[in-house]
């Protein structure tokens, strides 16, 4: 039958690896699985963290590192494997991935979520090509040029601070009339002045021809259209749970989050939920990591009885 673990993490973001270290605290038999060979989830693509208690203003990078060192340095085991199934038998849970099966008593999901696509004709054939969903991975190579980002959210305000570092222009981009995104970063955007916001604007189509040299506009008050010649545009308009493949397994709400509470506990027993994966009103480092502890709580809770119910 092979190993058959207590616990399987799905994923190695903040919220996996916080629910590693917790899970060999508790002595738990576990294992990670995470798709990229790099652990961190988005906070890879994060320039800097500055709402992580205790280590204000560390990049992203340098964060995910320290989660994984210390994950690593309890004795966590990861592996590296793309999920395409999960099934919920009794008394074990089977994931299915590209590599091998793995079987657990319980399973963390914490596979988080990508990034969601503006939809606009131009977007597909230039990604990567000056349309990028990443400022902090390619904001470098469009230093001294115009860019655009998309969205109006935290991080669409992050990445045009970023961007207004280096570049010569940036242009903020959003389809409402004023930013969602936390005052203290409205503040500090319109503070710049390389930084220009332009409201109740939407992208109608990213131009060029080998690569972006513009963006068609529409005003979404009074329609007018307009076009900005640009070289880049960087798209921040949200993300969307990993869960195609939980679906039927675990209950999602109608974004396709995971329905899932504090403990992290899903429709189905045995099977959590932790992170940006499951529904909850904020989505920041500081709540995926304490999902994963919850989770392991949850999970150690289960296993009690599942113990005690099998007679072992």
């Amino acid at each position: 039958m092979g190993e058959i673990y207590d616990v399987i993490i799905v994923g190695s973001g903040p919220a996996g690896l916080s629910a590693a270290v917790y899970a060999k605290r508790a002595g738990l038999n576990m294992l990670v699985l995470e798709q990229a060979a790099m652990s961190g989830g988005q906070i890879l693509n994060t320039y800097e963290v500055d709402n992580y208690p205790g280590d204000p203003k560390i990049n992203g990078f340098d964060l995910a590192a320290k989660m994984r060192e210390h994950a690593e340095s309890l004795g966590a085991v990861f592996a590296t494997d793309t999920v395409t199934a999960l099934e919920d038998g009794s008394p074990y849970k089977t994931l299915r991935g590209k590599k091998e099966i793995y079987k657990a008593r319980t399973v963390i999901l914490a596979n988080g979520a990508r990034h969601r696509l503006l939809g606009v004709p131009g977007e597909e054939k230039f990604t990567g090509k000056g349309v990028s969903y990443c400022a902090t991975c390619d904001g470098m190579f469009f230093k001294g040029k115009t860019v655009a980002v998309v969205g109006g959210g935290d991080t669409a305000i992050e990445d045009a601070i970023l961007l207004a570092r280096t570049c010569s222009r940036v242009y903020l981009i959003h389809r409402r009339a004023e930013l969602r995104g936390a005052k203290s970063l409205r503040e500090q955007l319109f503070s710049l002045e390389k930084a220009t916001f332009l409201p109740d604007t939407e992208v109608t189509e990213i131009t060029g021809e080998t690569a972006v040299t513009g963006l068609r506009l529409k005003n979404r008050k009074n329609g007018e259209t307009a076009e900005l010649s640009l070289q880049g545009v960087f798209i921040a308009v949200g993300i969307i749970p990993e869960t195609e493949s939980w679906k039927g397994i675990v209950e999602t709400d109608k974004d396709g989050y995971i329905r899932a509470g504090e403990d992290g506990k899903t429709s189905a027993p045995g099977i959590f939920a932790a992170g940006d994966i499951r529904t909850k009103p904020l989505r920041q480092v500081v709540t995926a990591a304490a999902d994963g502890a919850n989770a392991v709580i949850s999970a150690e809770r289960y296993l009690s009885g599942s113990i005690r119910d099998e007679g072992i």
